[in-house]
């Protein structure tokens, strides 16, 4: 059974022109601060100027250490400026129901309820059959980074993606009936040409409804905000903000890969690695950004784009976390390159908001020796994880479309 609490005090746009300036894509989108900094250049009120506080500076060369007390500090006043602003205003006591139009994926809405989750419903080893079920390892300085925004705004802004079973298609369909029935009170464009529509929900009647909708859910998957969620809970608050949505109309795209190579065997080592775990063939000079399982993409600059498929006995089939092909490389090819640790400053983390042509650019500008591409994780291997009480191989799972930071706040503290 899960758990949705209103949130007491919630900082929203006034209306859909203020939610295009206020909200921003979230903070782990970005490849650097200087994208960051980029789009805060261009988008001075929108929160991003609170989450990423230390790029919210004149230039560049001014960028703050991310967790510094000079960033935080600029993180709370750039908040109260916020609460200040006419684009925003202070609404008591909500749920909300979020839904993200896709033109990529025609005929899917992807439809969720928000509000406040319950920190002690995440399953820990202190609390073992709690719902909320976490796929990925939290890096204790990752999540006190989030945790320090907090204490300095008095907020929580990052909300928590969940997917939810919705076996029948019950949660999904109550959450259209709810949709359908009035207009969104503000919506905004995203990245992808996408569409983000909020409805914010505050009669009793229906918050008790929609509670109830949840609770009928057996459990919940995180699917991006493991540190978020963890930062609440470090800080001993009893909710987090989140969104539950239907998991057959979530979305995961390709996560990659750049690897910077030194010491013996560098990227001439590339080749030898290969062979051992991998079948591999030319792919006639054509970027690859592979669409199915155990397909993987190689690129070096001496040897262009390649397929690689693992040899059998490269994982063990019957580990869902171990069969994941972000994990198979890691375990395998990473290894042999001696990065065997997948928390390896050497390694980058792409998001599938760079393709492959733009991975081998990086690669061809001597900024990095190796890129590789691997297909999405489908949700059914997303689910296998969790059942198995396992963890996702780091950064192996870009849920897309991502929700929009900023379109719905809350404020902690006394009503």
């Amino acid at each position: 059974m899960l758990t949705i609490r209103p949130i007491r005090r919630a900082l929203v746009p006034v209306d859909s022109r203020a939610a295009r300036r206020v909200s921003a894509p979230n903070y782990d989108e970005f490849q650097g601060d200087l994208e960051i900094w980029e789009a805060i250049s261009d988008a001075p009120e929108s929160v991003l100027s609170v989450t990423m506080s230390h790029c919210a500076v004149a230039s560049p060369a001014a960028i703050m250490k991310g967790d510094s007390k000079a960033a935080l500090e600029r993180a709370r006043l750039n908040f109260d400026r916020l609460r200040a602003s006419p684009l925003t205003h202070e609404v008591g006591r909500l749920l909300y129901v979020y839904e993200i139009v896709d033109p990529g994926r025609p005929g899917v809405r992807q439809i969720g309820l928000g509000g406040l989750a319950r920190t002690a419903e995440i399953r820990t080893e202190a609390t073992p059959d709690g719902p909320i079920i976490r796929n990925e390892g939290v890096r204790p300085p990752k999540a006190w980074g989030r945790a320090r925004l907090i204490e300095a705004t008095g907020a929580i802004i990052g909300t928590v993606n969940n997917a939810v079973p919705d076996e029948g298609g019950t949660f999904a369909r109550t959450l259209e009936g709810h949709a359908d029935g009035a207009p969104p009170d503000y919506e905004v464009g995203g990245a992808g040409g996408t569409t983000h529509r909020i409805w914010l929900v505050r009669e009793p009647g229906a918050t008790s409804r929609l509670q109830r909708l949840l609770a009928a859910e057996p459990e919940a998957y995180v699917a991006d905000g493991n540190h978020r969620s963890a930062a609440a809970a470090m800080l001993g608050h009893e909710s987090f903000l989140a969104v539950f949505f239907p998991a057959d109309r979530m979305g995961i795209s390709p996560y990659n890969r750049l690897v910077r190579l030194s010491g013996e065997g560098g990227p001439a080592g590339v080749e030898p690695a290969l062979q051992r775990s991998f079948a591999v063939t030319g792919a006639g000079g054509r970027p690859v950004q592979p669409d199915a399982i155990h397909r993987i993409g190689v690129y070096t600059a001496g040897d262009g784009w390649r397929h690689a498929s693992p040899l059998a006995g490269a994982y063990d089939p019957a580990d869902a976390a171990a069969s994941i092909d972000h994990d198979i490389v890691q375990q395998t090819l990473f290894a042999d390159l001696g990065i065997a640790d997948a928390a390896d400053e050497r390694l980058a983390f792409v998001g599938a908001n760079k393709d492959a042509a733009w991975l081998a650019r990086e690669v061809d500008a001597g900024r990095a020796d190796l890129a590789v591409t691997l297909p999405a994780v489908t949700m059914d291997q997303f689910i296998a994880v969790c059942r198995q009480r396992r963890m996702m191989p780091p950064k192996s799972t870009w849920f897309e479309p991502k929700i929009r930071s900023g379109l719905v706040m809350a404020i902690l503290g006394d009503d």
